[in-house]
């Protein structure tokens, strides 16, 4: 499996096992912390790691941990809901448990039976991951009172930084600087409109309890406050079970770093230096660094210092991130959260510190010391994670779901990472995050980093759904991202170049489709002919089905037509003409020898193809070709770009799927959270009309012309399939 040859090789190489510092234990009510002990310290035995944990998560963070614990020698316990019981982290796992239905509250969040399988298993502590119950207290409480370890800091700290409002106040009380705003217990919504006007627009509403962009909204204007404070409210309580919200200034120009830290219970604690996290898209990450690019040193230090007097103002434990907002112009910062537990971007800084955190999580929450001390952590080189999500950039970045009909990763090395938890022919489902992986890769210097970033993501392929890795490819190509000018707003400031209109497809492209379609019609053509034997005269590698020596390929990308003439030329080569929807010719390729080595997986499938090698033109071709009978596309993969084209004839057709006249459409699969309007009713334009829930996210579909609603297709609770018509108009 493709992670476990990366940790493999990092256990092997760069991520020895560190030989932790042994002291006298601290009582956790009396410790004093330490930026750097002194080495001379007095020691005591170093106590053994557990010889089985459960980890109550799923994806890839579980797969994750289990490959540490893997290297480390201790058996893993997986737990599973009906959805993932063929998932890869169901496979990992020595031994695994099934507890529940696909929905996350009546599995993954059902912490009770989650204890219940600590107790049959015997696993001894539970590692969280992120998400689900990482950072609920009241489990971290329980299972103290069970005597089971929870593998994360006490309950305590959890609930002081887990409320913003709260963890707000504290900061303060230690002197770290925060944003202006409202965070006090008053949730009266006429009290929280006048705060907004006190403190201007725009502004932010979050969820106290919020994290990864769930239950936050910017409000530019007084009229829009109230169903943004609505819409949030609902998201919190179906993400956190807690709808209280806070109201901050929203900085126009703002960045996102935040700094990794660590505490033990013999009073250590230290930062593992800074992550930049500023370039996002509906307020959640989708590429970090580490470290943050162009911060002057003593601002680097400056966060270092505020982040460790946080982690030290609740008696922290464990891995820990301080999050803050920074002024771009003037590198201010301040505080905005902390993240009590381990974050998805970890890997950056494993990169560039030479660390294996999951393995401190293990070593702190045995007792031990912390492996390192601050002055012994060092940041070496630059590093970047690209978070490969099932998702549409052109469409608003609306997550997709489906099955991942072809997945094939780079290599991995000491220097290249692929984090995933899913494999070819898994499915991204809609109860669940869209994430398929992390691409961690690391330089020795920015632009070493984002040389192999943009080389890795050009090796990456996936085909049967929409994925965000053609925009990540041209972030990491824009002449300001290179340059390190990151800030919030970095997507919406360079649409244009993130953006451009659609490019029409190589010549070369253009003729591997044709040459592989061409193929693969002849192979299925005399295997139904011959009964299921394939018939010499429909090798692989000839086209001689054709009685007349010359077959033609009619086959589209996007709004553009190509026809493809293939002729016998001599002795196994053909002489290829490409023409457009004109019919005017716009290439020619003479003595083209096509070799074709099919992809596992049979003909008839749903998805099959091979790799084409072909010599157009003094160069060698050599492209991977993916068929998905789904949709009768043909995906062709070479020097890493991609294009899909259509066969002539689609072979799956969903009449069922295609909007009526005058209606709204559903943009993804999704569950119906509210309906706002009913039939009959005039709208106008932008009028909200129906809130979807998709991968745990809200999305307010608007009315796209002012009109009269004259049906209303589905109701609140019901699940909807991409480009199902959700809400009819009368025609005009």
């Amino acid at each position: 499996m493709t992670i476990l040859r990366a940790y493999s090789r990092l256990s092997a190489g760069r991520w020895p096992l560190p030989t932790p510092h042994a002291t006298a234990a601290v009582p956790l009510a009396s410790r004093q912390y330490s930026a750097a002990a002194p080495a001379a310290a007095a020691e005591s035995k170093r106590k053994p790691l557990f010889d089985k944990i459960l980890i109550a998560n799923r994806g890839e963070i579980a797969c994750r941990v289990m490959y540490t614990a893997r290297r480390l020698g201790i058996k893993t316990v997986a737990v599973y809901s009906e959805a993932d019981a063929n998932s890869m982290h169901v496979k990992l796992a020595d031994e695994a448990y099934l507890i529940g239905t696909a929905p996350a509250a009546d599995s993954y969040l059902r912490a009770d039976t989650i204890i219940d399988v600590v107790r049959r298993s015997g696993a001894q502590a539970i590692h969280p991951g992120y998400g689900f119950l990482s950072e609920n207290a009241g489990f971290a409480d329980k299972l103290a009172s069970e005597g089971i370890t929870f593998i994360g800091p006490p309950g305590a700290a959890m609930r002081a930084m887990g409320s913003k409002s709260e963890s707000k106040r504290i900061m303060q009380a230690a002197g770290v600087p925060v944003v202006p705003g409202y965070h006090g217990e008053n949730q009266d919504v006429e009290f929280l409109k006048q705060q907004a006007e006190k403190i201007g627009y725009p502004v932010l509403i979050k969820a106290v309890l919020g994290g990864g962009g769930k239950g936050m909204r910017i409000v530019e204007k007084p009229a829009d406050f109230e169903m943004m404070l609505d819409s949030s409210r609902r998201e919190a309580i179906k993400s956190f079970s807690d709808d209280k919200v806070l109201v901050e200034k929203y900085l126009t120009k703002p960045r996102h770093v935040e700094v990794q830290v660590f505490a033990d219970t013999h009073g250590n604690a230290v930062h593992l230096f800074e992550r930049d996290c500023s370039v996002q898209r509906r307020h959640q990450k989708i590429i970090e660094e580490a470290p943050a690019p162009d911060l002057l040193p003593e601002i680097r230090q400056q966060l270092g210092e505020k982040a460790v007097a946080a982690a030290k103002a609740v008696d922290y434990v464990g891995a820990g991130t301080v999050e803050f907002i920074m002024d771009d112009e003037t590198q201010q910062f301040y505080f905005m959260e902390m993240n009590t537990r381990l974050q998805v971007e970890h890997p950056v800084t494993e990169m560039v510190t030479d660390t294996d955190l999951v393995q401190w999580q293990l070593e702190v929450a045995a007792g031990n010391r912390l492996p390192k001390l601050q002055n012994e952590i060092q940041c070496t080189g630059h590093a970047f994670e690209a978070r490969i999500y099932a998702e549409n950039p052109e469409n608003g970045f609306l997550p997709d779901t489906g099955r991942l009909i072809h997945l094939a990763t780079p290599q991995p090395s000491a220097d290249v990472r692929v984090e995933t938890g899913v494999q070819s022919g898994d499915a991204i489902s809609v109860y669940y995050d869209p994430m398929i992986a992390k691409l961690v890769v690391r330089g020795e210097d920015r632009q070493a980093a984002l040389r192999v970033l943009r080389k890795t993501l050009g090796e990456y392929e996936v085909v049967g759904l929409h994925t965000n890795i053609g925009f990540l490819k041209r972030l990491a190509e824009s002449p300001d991202f290179i340059a390190g000018k990151v800030e919030t707003g970095f997507i919406d400031k360079h649409l244009d170049e993130l953006f451009p209109a659609a490019a029409e497809p190589s010549p070369e492209s253009v003729v591997q489709a044709a040459l592989a379609y061409i193929i693969d019609s002849n192979t299925k053509a005399a295997l139904s002919t011959h009964g299921g034997l394939a018939s010499p005269w429909a090798a692989i590698d000839s086209f001689r089905l054709n009685a007349f020596g010359t077959q033609t390929a009619e086959i589209a990308c996007g709004d553009r037509q190509y026809s493809v003439a293939v002729s016998v030329a001599h002795c196994g080569a053909y002489c290829v003409r490409v023409s457009d929807g004109s019919g005017d010719m716009i290439a020619e390729y003479d003595s083209v020898h096509p070799q074709w080595d099919p992809l596992p997986g049979g003909v008839g499938s749903t998805s099959a193809g091979g790799r084409l090698h072909a010599l157009l033109n003094g160069r060698l071709c050599a492209a991977n070709v993916v068929f998905n009978d789904k949709d009768a596309s043909i995906t062709i993969f070479d020097q890493g770009q991609m294009a899909v084209f259509k066969a002539p004839t689609p072979q799956f057709i969903d009449d069922a799927a295609a909007a009526g006249p005058g209606s709204v459409t559903a943009p993804m699969s999704c569950k119906i959270v509210q309906v706002l309007v009913e039939a009959g009713a005039e709208v106008e334009q932008d009028a909200p009309l129906v809130v979807l829930e998709a991968m745990k996210m809200e999305h307010v579909i608007k009315a796209p012309k002012a009109g009269k609603v004259v049906d209303i297709y589905y109701k609140v609770g019901d699940l909807v399939e991409e480009g199902k018509s959700l809400v009819g108009f009368e025609e005009e």
